[in-house]
């Protein structure tokens, strides 16, 4: 049987429905149109960035790049929640993927996936970049004694850190705080 079309890569690419590109060493080599969309670029001003543009912050970038590699080199590919910053400055949260195209290689040609997940999860506070960080290992359920490990703070560090976001997002409980980081209700 035979299909009423081609199967033309290249469109199914750019007009895919979530952010997709092509990365070689965290450079993005092509971006398809949601990707561009979603941060607010113009179509393929991402084409040649470092994926640093898409971070609120340089350090956040090369922490975020430290983290990624031996989780990279141990399964080949990569996901998380993180605050992304687009090019108006907004911050957002927002669902990473990535998968290296050669596993001995983590950094090297890959392709990501990111999915804007504002909409339940919205930016509600005002944030350092750690405080981002520490946030976003505790959506992912990470005890504060794990993130101290991936991070190399002390678990006391950690702890006020995660007591400064108890504030601020007015939480009595680090239950409560994990609800409203991930934006649900209760």
């Amino acid at each position: 049987m035979n299909a009423p079309y081609e199967i033309d890569y290249e469109t199914i690419f750019r007009f895919a429905p979530v952010g997709m590109c092509i990365s070689v060493n965290r450079v993005i080599q092509s971006s398809n149109d949601a990707l561009t969309q979603m941060f607010g670029y113009p179509q393929g001003t991402l084409d040649g960035q470092s994926f640093c543009v898409l971070y609120p912050t340089m350090d956040e970038f090369l922490r975020t790049g430290h983290r990624i590699i031996p989780i990279m080199n141990a399964r080949g590919r990569y996901s998380d929640e993180r605050i992304m910053r687009r090019a108006s400055g907004e911050l957002f949260w927002c669902h990473v993927t990535g998968r290296a195209l050669n596993c001995a290689d983590p950094l090297g040609p890959g392709v990501w996936t990111f999915e804007d997940v504002s909409e339940k999860r919205p930016v509600s506070a005002e944030l350092t970049p750690r405080e981002r960080e520490i946030a976003a290992f505790l959506v992912e359920g990470k005890t504060s004694k794990m993130i101290a490990r991936e991070t190399d703070l002390s678990p006391r560090t950690v702890e006020m850190h995660r007591a400064k976001l108890m504030r601020k997002f007015g939480a009595a409980t680090s239950s409560e705080l994990v609800h409203k980081l991930v934006g649900s209700t209760r």
